[in-house]
């Protein structure tokens, strides 16, 4: 009488809906969303008063969007309710803040950079 029950098979595990999706609308890094805020401060604009076009792909239509979160909201109160949330004004406070690392700076860390050969001494 033993064996194992044939309606219990070991079924292979597949990928969410959410994990499929979530490469979708991928994130910027922090370097780049700071290097696009001061491109902005530089030309005398805030971050709020950004034109955005039409795109039928992102939420709202592109409309709603956080520069500092680089995110797209549906509409108007959503977008409101990010702004008094806790993880926005994080990353707003990160974003005033000095210049966050850049890839450059960790190859330097980890000594894949440009090589330090000292001065030269004689050319011939």
């Amino acid at each position: 009488m033993g064996g194992k029950c044939p309606h219990r098979k070991v079924k292979k595990r597949r990928l969410s809906h959410k994990t499929a999706r979530r490469g979708k609308f991928l994130l910027k890094a922090d370097d780049a969303v700071y290097d696009e805020l001061v491109k902005l401060a530089d030309q005398g604009k805030d971050a709020q008063g950004k034109d955005l076009p039409v795109d039928e792909d992102l939420p709202g239509m592109g409309q709603f969007y956080c520069l500092h979160c680089d995110r797209y909201f549906a509409n108007e109160s959503v977008k409101d309710d990010h702004y008094r949330s806790k993880r926005h004004k994080k990353r707003v406070k990160l974003m005033s803040g000095p210049a966050p690392h850049t890839q450059l700076d960790a190859e330097l860390a980890a000594g894949m950079g440009m090589p330090d050969n000292g001065l030269k001494l004689m050319s011939m």
